[in-house]
């Protein structure tokens, strides 16, 4: 099994100029990662698992970021500085892959080939185990996709790595094994600051639950492709955490645009974001948490796809 860096085609042209606010924003999240372990950490845990956590945010929005080629023209260089993932629970070749392939919009939603997708064929939905039912019904509140958002997502993305990698697939396998493998400094270097290692996995799940706000309805069931996708116009602490992917149907619209873009292109062109979205908006999280938090948005099973 070979562990060379697979190569893909960079997002965008080579002869664009350095993204600095992405440079900056990059070494700034390390340098407070660094500073929260061993000097925060001296201090009080509790404040540095609660500061740790929108570090890893920042960090895992900069990842998106590198796969979608920035800030450097050379992809390779982008994946190799987001190799190493502080977040600890997805593999960042595999965030890459899976994303990627996500970005066909016309399978958005799609239960088997949108590896994003929160929908369940309804035949599958019929079939499952009536705890697994309720779980899932929990899973599509907000309060629940943040609280077990991560497990039951985790579960579901490492049962299907499992089975790619049983089934030969040497991408997926090295995928994992470059990040174990990177893992273990990572690992170590928490080990010689005062934070205790289960206060730092405290830590990444609390980002991943930060996280799953921003994932919560970024897509929806709709006719038509061009419909599924999210406009949210915060303008908030969330939208930066999030480096504006809050206004995710226009990142899916110019994917190569650099976070710091978009809410200038989203302004210039509103009236006709809104219209091509078929007006999926929403005014800021607050609203988002106000009708979501305890109440569901979508089923579980794809209400628009044929029943057998």
């Amino acid at each position: 099994m070979t562990l060379s860096l697979p190569s893909h085609t960079p997002c965008a042209a080579p002869t664009r100029p350095l993204e600095w606010p992405t440079i900056a924003l990059g070494i700034g999240c390390a340098f407070a990662w660094g500073a929260t372990l061993w000097g925060v950490a001296d201090v009080s845990v509790t404040l540095a698992v609660l500061l740790l956590v929108p570090i890893l945010v920042l960090h895992s929005s900069l990842s998106h970021e590198a796969l979608h080629g920035h800030p450097f023209a050379n992809q390779r260089v982008n994946d190799a500085l987001a190799m190493m993932q502080p977040g600890v629970f997805v593999p960042y070749l595999r965030f890459r892959d899976t994303h990627r392939a996500h970005h066909k919009d016309a399978q958005l939603t799609d239960p088997y080939d949108d590896p994003e997708s929160n929908y369940l064929d309804p035949a599958v939905w019929a079939r499952l185990w009536i705890g697994w039912r309720l779980i899932l019904r929990l899973n599509n509140t907000l309060l629940g996709r943040m609280l077990i958002g991560p497990i039951v997502s985790q579960i579901a993305f490492m049962r299907s790595d499992a089975r790619l990698i049983w089934a030969g697939h040497r991408g997926v396998l090295a995928a994992w094994v470059w990040h174990v493998l990177l893992l273990a400094p990572l690992f170590y270097a928490v080990t010689l600051s005062a934070m205790p290692f289960w206060a730092y996995l405290l830590a990444a799940y609390g980002a991943l639950c930060v996280l799953k706000i921003r994932t919560f309805l970024e897509h929806r069931a709709h006719e038509k492709s061009r419909g599924r996708t999210v406009i949210i116009e915060d303008r908030g602490p969330l939208a930066f955490l999030f480096l504006n992917n809050s206004l995710h149907a226009v990142h899916h619209m110019h994917p190569q645009l650099p976070w710091y873009d978009l809410p200038a292109r989203y302004r210039a062109g509103r009236a006709r974001y809104l219209a091509c979205n078929a007006h999926y908006v929403y005014r800021s999280y607050g609203q988002i948490f106000a009708q979501y938090f305890l109440s569901t948005k979508d089923p579980v099973a794809h209400p628009l796809w044929p029943s057998k």
